[in-house]
């Protein structure tokens, strides 16, 4: 929950100041390596309508619809809906179509070994995504790689020239020992310069949910109030190292108030996904999971984010609860016209929010 009495003024450039430093340890033991960038200031977001003119504390809430064919349905009116949180009716502020709000964006790219035949294939899909999606004037994008540590390949920018750069650095650095076909080798292989024990498993291991916790607190937290906030991961899900768990990653996206579109990539595409897990992380945010089984799936499923990150409602209520107690609270938006649900309607978005405390 955000206030809508004042707008954060944090720039992209203080962002990169804040995370240019090489090695910065950040809080649960979650350590990037961060790339130094020039920054780029954030572009001046403009009015579109009356639903952050709030002066009370506000909850926004994105949500997309579909019908049963999956097709987004855009005609919906406030009073098809309601809102309830912790099981009590709210009364809704102010309903719009959100068709146009600025993006911030962050992509995920796994490098680890289980995507080591299928890396190219994401970076060329991704990079067509951003020129399709990215509009230089409103939106900006980070882009960010892991293995068993994080990576910031390119701060918050919305220079498509520097976002293509970062996206072309990303690449597979398998770990000491590696022989390929995902085997690994104790004694590594000759000409391998040797590293510890503990980076060598950090290198041929998979943190997901930190990477997401700190691209969640980072990254897109401190992001303009009025933006649209998303992670794009492309992984395999399987999270096989990091301090951090499936719900903590959770819980910073909502946070962060970002949506998690998750597109399930292993060896060759499909090999060894997690499909439980990559569903789970995407739903609980109001996003989807998508699990392309060749390169034109996969270029297809970009293209299904973009559609619905453009077409989205936007619903305000000022809840009943105005305790400033940092809980949790669960958030369900329920089609209530008759007509719409004899027609399957189904309803994405996040499913709660923490609370903004006292202090």
């Amino acid at each position: 929950m955000r206030s809508r009495s004042y707008i954060w003024g944090i720039s992209a450039a203080a962002l990169l100041l804040t995370l240019s430093l090489i090695g910065v340890e950040f809080a649960g033991g979650t350590r990037a390596y961060l790339q130094s960038a020039e920054p780029t200031p954030t572009p001046p977001i403009e009015e579109e309508d009356e639903v952050v003119k709030i002066d009370t504390e506000a909850v926004n809430v994105l949500f997309t619809a579909q019908d049963r064919n999956r097709r987004l349905v855009l005609t919906l009116e406030q009073s098809d809906i309601e809102v309830v949180e912790n099981g009590r009716v709210q009364e809704i502020t102010a309903f719009a179509k959100q068709v146009d709000l600025p993006l911030s964006l962050a992509i995920l790219i796994d490098t680890s070994v289980s995507q080591e035949r299928t890396l190219p294939v994401e970076k060329a899909a991704a990079i067509t995504f951003l020129d399709t999606v990215v509009r230089p004037d409103r939106d900006e994008v980070a882009v960010v790689s892991f293995t068993g540590t994080a990576t910031l390949e390119q701060g918050m920018t919305s220079n498509l020239t520097r976002l293509r750069r970062a996206i072309d650095r990303v690449q597979f650095v398998p770990p000491s020992g590696y022989v390929g076909g995902g085997v690994v080798v104790g004694g590594g292989i000759p000409g391998t310069p040797s590293i510890s024990r503990d980076q060598q498993m950090m290198a041929g291991s998979t943190a997901i949910w930190d990477a997401i916790w700190v691209t969640s607190e980072e990254i897109l937290g401190p992001t303009a109030e009025r933006t649209r906030r998303a992670i794009i991961l492309l992984s395999d899900g399987d999270n096989t190292s990091g301090r951090k768990k499936l719900e903590d990653a959770v819980n910073a996206a909502q946070k962060a108030e970002a949506v998690i579109y998750s597109i399930g990539i292993g060896d060759n595409f499909i090999s060894g996904v997690d499909k439980g897990a990559l569903t789970r992380i995407s739903e609980r945010t109001g996003g989807r999971a998508y699990f392309p089984r060749d390169e034109g799936e996969l270029r297809a499923a970009f293209s299904q984010i973009q559609e619905e990150m453009r077409s989205q409602y936007l619903v305000a209520y000022e809840p009943l609860d105005q305790a400033r107690d940092g809980s949790y609270r669960t958030i369900e938006i329920r089609i209530v016209n008759p007509e719409l649900q004899k027609q399957k309607i189904e309803l994405t978005h996040r499913r709660g929010y923490f609370a903004k405390t006292s202090q």
